[in-house]
Order: structure tokens, then C-alpha cells, then sequence
């Protein structure tokens, strides 16, 4: 691995040290600041909304400042925001937590471009391993967002108001790494050479499946994962257990990474997405038949190794959908999409976690399960036509 990859690494790292420590302590602050207790999860909603808001401006500010530049203006958005966040939970300001998480989207959205930006650091025949090893470093945000999430709840007089604190100094180490990194200038479209429209882009196929895949499989991961602290709160299970379930699941989510990218390989990307799918269905089949520590925990341990699976083999299959003049706007529309699922999921878990209990949620996750099923074989059948033909 060289250099500016290892650093794009331990980024990824803070990056999903904020966003683990967010799904840990957001939903609990909500219920305690919310007006009502189906509006738990909005603050969640909001993180995940401000990124489909912002995807495709921050595939603009990408295009015209460059990656490094765009990365730092998102680390500085992030800093502000949990400033913002910090201020509203001491002040018992339930929609200022609520504003503080939309706009922290735009750090959201920039930095799920790290796994794009991976891939121009390194030749193209290691595309795919370079996803892997991006991704990978969320391993570093597995023991760190809970960790951190659990030792400071009581740090300030409010409640997980100093873990928004502590995310602070997060965001300004990324920032300093990020200044490190010295990325290859981004291909500028000439004039009239700016290459398909995302219309045009949007009705291939193999883009329709990637974004499927990626989309409806972060969608479950995170209609589970949001709720589930609340959700074990319900069950009588302390917020230290909530911390190990999360911690164990996002190791799911990301030490497979090291072996996803050569599995791909191997085997081609399809078949791993279905491996992706079935996982899914096992993660609803363990949760449905029990509601106590070891249950959950392997309930998140599946649907995380199912989600990076499915999102690896998304991404990998889609650097297949666009040309090199077409790449910000191609990742821009991509992750407007993956956000736009993910503000959907986010806001009906808190709804129906609240309403409907655990079980009905696992249940209701079987719909997007089964979309992504049919995108995937729709795929196979089309290839396999093609082949004939």
C-alpha cells in the first residue's frame, strides 16, 4: 500500500468514527429532546438527508477545487456541525441537534467519495483492492466511535454532549490528514466534451443495479442499525451492550473489506452480491428468533458483512457505468441516490421501531431485500441473453 492510500485509510477511519459515534448517540438524544417519541430518529435523518441534498454539490466543489481541497471544506462543515450539535444538546434545543446533523451531511457526502478517490491513487488493475483497503479502515472507527461514545456520557452535564465535543478533535486530525495527501488533478470535461447526461447515464443498466445494490443495501443496514440501540433499550439491555452490538457489527461492516476486493476478483462481482443477499436474509432470520444480547449481536455481525458485500461489489461494478469526463457527475448521482434511500430508512426507523416494535422492523426490511434480489437477477438474465446472442 503507498503512502497517500495509508493516509486515505486512517481518514476513512475518522470518518466512520463520527459517523458510528452519530448512530450510537443520536436516536438516544433525540428520544430525550423530541417532542414526540417517533421523532427519535430524526436527527439521523437529517445526517443521512443533508448528504442526498448535498452529493451533487459536493461533486461540484470536487470538480472545480479539486479532491484534497473538497475533502478539507467538508472536514471544516463537519467541525461546525458538531459545534452546532454541541450548543444544542446543553441547551435542550432538539432542532438545533436536528439543523447541526443536516448541514454535517455535507461532510457526509464528501467523504463517502474517499472510496472513489481511492482508486485514482493506485493503478488500475488494483481499483478493487483499493476500495477494499478504504473501506477497510472503518475498522479503525469500529473501536473508536463506541468507545467513544460510551466514555463520554457523562463528560459534560448533558447527556452525550461531549461526545459531539470530542468529534471535534476528530474532525481536525482528518483534517490534518487529508492535507497530506497529494491527489492526481480530476479530468476537466472540455466544452462539448463534457460527456453523458445523468439522464443518459442513469438508463444503463449496470448503473440501475449498482445503485440498487448499494442503495436498498445501506437502506437496511441502516433502518437496523439506528434503531437498534433504541430497540435494545426496550428489551432491558443497557446502552453498554447497544455499544458492543455496534462495535461488533461495524467490524462486520468493514474487516471483510480486506478479502472482499480479491474475492471479487476471483469469483466475479455478481455471485458476491448475492453472498450479500442471502447475509441480509440471515440478519432477519437471527433477529426474529430472539430478543437478547447474543441475538443482536449476531443479528448486526450478518446484515454488516452482507452490507459490504453488496456496497463493495456496488461500487466496483459501477466504476463499469461512466467514462473518466463523466466521473463527478456519474459518484454525485450514485450517492444522491444511496442518500436519498438512507433519509427514507432513517426516518421510518424511529417510526416504526417506536410503533411497531424490533420484529415488525426486521420484518419490513425484507421489502428492500427482496428489490435488491430482483435488480441483481434482472442483471444475470440480461448478461446471460447478451452471452447467448
Amino acid at each position: 500500500m503507498n503512502r497517500k492510500l495509508a493516509l486515505l485509510v486512517l481518514a476513512q477511519g475518522l470518518f466512520l468514527t463520527n459517523n458510528i459515534c452519530f448512530m450510537a448517540i443520536n436516536g438516544l438524544v433525540g428520544l430525550a429532546l423530541a417532542p414526540q417519541p417517533w421523532m427519535a430518529t430524526l436527527p439521523i435523518c437529517a445526517y443521512v438527508a443533508g448528504g442526498a441534498l448535498m452529493a451533487r454539490l459536493v461533486g461540484r466543489h470536487q470538480l472545480r477545487f479539486g479532491r484534497r481541497r473538497g475533502f478539507q471544506i467538508g472536514l471544516l462543515v463537519g467541525l461546525a456541525s458538531c459545534a452546532m450539535a454541541l450548543w444544542s444538546v446543553l441547551h435542550q434545543q432538539f432542532w438545533g441537534v436536528v439543523l447541526a446533523t443536516l448541514v454535517a451531511g455535507y461532510y457526509n457526502a464528501g467523504a463517502a467519495l474517499y472510496r472513489f478517490a481511492a482508486t485514482e491513487l493506485v493503478a488500475p488493475d488494483k481499483r478493487e483492492a483499493a476500495i477494499s483497503w478504504v473501506l477497510g479502515g472503518g475498522c479503525l472507527g469500529a473501536f473508536i466511535g463506541p468507545a467513544l461514545a460510551r466514555e463520554s456520557r457523562d463528560l459534560l452535564a448533558a447527556p452525550f454532549a461531549g461526545a459531539y465535543l470530542l468529534l471535534m478533535a476528530v474532525a481536525v486530525v482528518g483534517l490534518a490528514l487529508v492535507s497530506l495527501i497529494d491527489f492526481p488533478p480530476l479530468a476537466q470535461p472540455r466544452p462539448g466534451e463534457g460527456g453523458r447526461s445523468s439522464r443518459e447515464l442513469a438508463r444503463q443498466p449496470v448503473f440501475l443495479v449498482a445503485l440498487a445494490a448499494s442503495a436498498l443495501g445501506y437502506g437496511v443496514m441502516n433502518l437496523l442499525m439506528a434503531a437498534t440501540p433504541i430497540a435494545m433499550g426496550q428489551c432491558g439491555l443497557p446502552f453498554g451492550d447497544a455499544g458492543l452490538v455496534l462495535q461488533w457489527h461495524v467490524l462486520g461492516m468493514f474487516v471483510p473489506s480486506f478479502f472482499t476486493g480479491p474475492l471479487i476478483r476471483r469469483v466475479g462481482v455478481l455471485p458476491v452480491m448475492w453472498a450479500g443477499v442471502a447475509l441480509n436474509l440471515g440478519c432477519v432470520a437471527f433477529a426474529l428468533s430472539g430478543q437478547d444480547l447474543p441475538h443482536f449481536l449476531g443479528a448486526l455481525l450478518l446484515l454488516g458483512v452482507g452490507w459490504n458485500f453488496l456496497y463493495i461489489g456496488g461500487t466496483t461494478l459501477f466504476t463499469q457505468a461512466y467514462r473518466p469526463e463523466e466521473k463527478t457527475r456519474a459518484q454525485g448521482l450514485m450517492d444522491t441516490g444511496v442518500y436519498a434511500v438512507m433519509t427514507l430508512t432513517s426516518f421510518s426507523s424511529g417510526a416504526l421501531v417506536t410503533s411497531g416494535g424490533w420484529q415488525w422492523m426486521n420484518w419490513a426490511s425484507l421489502v428492500p431485500i427482496g428489490l435488491c434480489a430482483a435488480a441483481l437477477a434482472g442483471l444475470a438474465w440480461r448478461q446471460r441473453a447478451s452471452a447467448a446472442g
